[in-house]
């Protein structure tokens, strides 16, 4: 089994995002994360996973791939924002990391991820 098919992130583009939009925030585990786009320039807010290593580097698991849209973009400008529980920070220094283990997530994080075959993550550091 693969990450996520790209049909189910245009229907949660459309429908989930919006309403996780709202909560995301302010839910443990989740962030509003906004990044440019590559060739648009425009800014983009959606809402993701995210889990806080002990050093503070911050881990998005890529349910729909390394070439997710948003990916791409952080890659490209080297950064991007998030909200996480009210707080706002700038990130940094991205890079892929792949771990079929998936030894960063939380245990039953890591049990779904597993389920649907998600070995890779986007580590970001909190710019200082």
């Amino acid at each position: 089994m693969s990450p996520l098919p790209r049909a189910l992130a245009r229907a949660n583009r459309h429908v989930l995002n919006k309403v996780m939009s709202r909560l995301a925030p302010h839910l443990p585990g989740f962030a509003l994360l906004t990044h440019v786009g590559r060739t648009s320039g425009r800014a983009y807010t959606i809402p993701v996973n995210v889990f806080r290593d002990d050093d503070g580097a911050y881990r998005f698991a890529l349910t729909y791939g390394r070439g997710a849209q948003w990916v791409r973009n952080v890659l490209a400008a080297g950064g991007c924002t998030v909200s996480v529980r009210g707080r706002r920070a700038t990130l940094v220094r991205p890079r892929l990391e792949h771990d079929p283990d998936r030894a960063w997530a939380p245990p039953l994080v890591r049990v779904l991820l597993g389920v649907v075959d998600v070995p890779d993550c986007l580590v970001l550091e909190e710019k200082r």
